[in-house]
């Protein structure tokens, strides 16, 4: 399972996802978390149709999105897309 996480750098609530995708990171050692600078990505970002920042992603092992959050996720959401990933 992957996260994909679209973020900016003069971004306040991509601060606040950092911290959400930290904490995930040590419940489900798991995961990968990828971390992509929408201005730096841009093939990526437009591919993944991002429109805002933050947000997240989650892929399953077929790379098939069964999650996606525009805005600071909270744990608890990120958690049960992770389940649905497996």
């Amino acid at each position: 399972m992957q996260l994909l996480f679209f973020a900016s750098a003069f971004c306040d609530p991509c601060i606040q996802t950092r911290a959400v995708l930290d904490h995930v990171s040590k419940l489900v050692p798991a995961a990968t978390i990828a971390e992509l600078d929408v201005a730096r990505d841009v093939t990526e970002s437009e591919r993944a149709g991002i429109r805002l920042t933050p947000t997240v992603i989650v892929l399953n092992n077929d790379n098939a999105e069964v999650f996606r959050a525009e805005g600071v996720p909270t744990v608890n959401q990120v958690l049960v897309a992770l389940a649905k990933a497996v």
